[in-house]
């Protein structure tokens, strides 16, 4: 099939409600006072699976299923959202699925892919080698059902662009999480046709940020590695499909750091009340940056997912607390004798802050006899609490250094 606004609004008429619902647009008051734009967050990580990665699968699947009774089973990789967008698909249309996940996957992905109906595979260290050994799988019964190198996967993720478009009609920017490409492809369709005037910025994350160098070069350009917390964007690669489009339509296109990304899923959780993935906060963490300017504009950041385990959440708690120096480690150094750790917590204490863990170091060479280092692990309110803690150790004439 060709990829065209016609092929998308076809994809639309295809949907069943109980697998893809029209997701709501918000404001965010928070996001405006720091942007000086208007804001329509275009809420996908509400869709069933969390993703908006259900619109592309059904549309795929359901194409199949109309050519006939040859295809039984359909193959997939994915490191997550693809995997259950899939398997929803799968299942409520009578076909069977195999979906091959990275050894690396969250399990609770890999248990709501499960849940949802697939045979799961654990294979490969990232999904560039969960695909590989996903497509020796195929046999004359199955189809691969690939995550973003398919004009109808990419028309169905395109749905989103004719709902801002009909939900948002004077939108001057939208901003799209940019992995193998399917989401701001299927947008750009839309938005180069309807509304030649607004702006298309992706956004990836700088761990895994193949879209700049691809631009450069000219053509698609794959990393062997990808790191960042951003899982469902972190493909390594685009598509032809996706690269000439985004090439033709997409006006900017902006990477941000693991830590600005983990701060604003801290950030979206406190102001909006909404939980989202990594991938999602890549668009907000862009619109927090100075690299995008948009005041003035109504803007629409796509949040293209919510599927957030709590052990990713623990982590992005930990590393967006610690970038705020809400979460802060002190080394002490004191003689070692009693009461000089009550003495301490004390004066931590005596602040409202509060000790996660501590612990004696006594084996380091620079110590004299009978010294050691105490570490703490303490939450505070901020810089400024922080700060006022230091000099109270200090004062007390404790030799005192922050460690992060």
């Amino acid at each position: 099939m060709n990829l065209s606004v016609s092929a998308i609004e076809r994809a639309r008429e295809r949907f069943d409600e109980s697998v893809v619902r029209e997701t709501p647009v918000e404001t965010s008051r928070s996001l405006e006072a720091k942007t000086g734009a208007e804001i329509r967050l275009k809420m996908e990580h509400l869709q069933r699976t969390g993703s908006f990665k259900t619109r592309g699968a059904y549309t795929k699947l359901s194409r199949i299923v109309e050519s006939g009774p040859d295809v039984s089973r359909v193959v997939a990789a994915s490191a997550g959202n693809h995997a259950q967008g899939v398997a929803l698909a799968a299942t409520e249309l009578g076909l069977s699925s195999t979906v091959v996940m990275p050894w690396s996957a969250p399990q609770t992905k890999i248990d709501a892919t499960a849940a949802y109906g697939a045979d799961v595979e654990l294979h490969g260290d990232d999904f560039g080698a969960a695909m590989e050994y996903a497509q020796t799988l195929v046999d004359e019964d199955s189809v691969f059902v690939h995550a973003y190198d398919d004009p109808a996967i990419v028309a169905g993720q395109g749905t989103v662009g004719l709902e801002i478009v009909e939900q948002v009609p004077d939108v001057d920017t939208i901003v799209v999480p940019v992995g193998g490409g399917g989401l701001i492809s299927g947008i750009a369709t839309v938005i180069s046709e309807r509304k030649p005037d607004t702006r298309i910025v992706g956004v990836q994350a700088a761990g895994a940020a193949t879209l700049p160098q691809s631009l450069q070069k000219g053509e698609p350009v794959s990393c062997d590695k990808t790191r960042t917390i951003a899982d469902g964007i972190a493909t390594g690669s685009l598509s032809q499909i996706t690269y000439e489009r985004i090439e033709r339509s997409v006006d900017d296109v902006v990477t941000v750091t693991d830590t600005q990304i983990a701060d604003s899923v801290l950030f979206t959780l406190e102001r909006t009340k909404q939980m989202i993935e990594g991938a999602s906060a890549t668009t907000i963490a862009a619109l927090r940056s100075d690299r995008l300017d948009v005041r003035d504009e109504l803007v629409v950041p796509v949040l293209s997912g919510g599927n957030l385990s709590m052990t990713d959440l623990q982590t992005v708690l930990t590393h967006g607390l610690t970038a705020r120096k809400q979460l802060v480690r002190f080394r002490v150094r004191i003689v070692d004798e009693p009461g000089r750790l009550e003495r301490l917590s004390a004066l931590i204490a005596d602040h409202n802050a509060n000790v996660r863990n501590v612990r004696h170091e006594r084996s380091v060479e620079d110590l004299d006899v009978g010294e050691a280092y105490l570490h703490f692990r303490v939450e505070t309110s901020g810089t400024e609490q922080t700060e006022r803690i230091v000099a109270a150790i200090q004062d007390a004439g404790f030799p005192v250094t922050r460690v992060n």
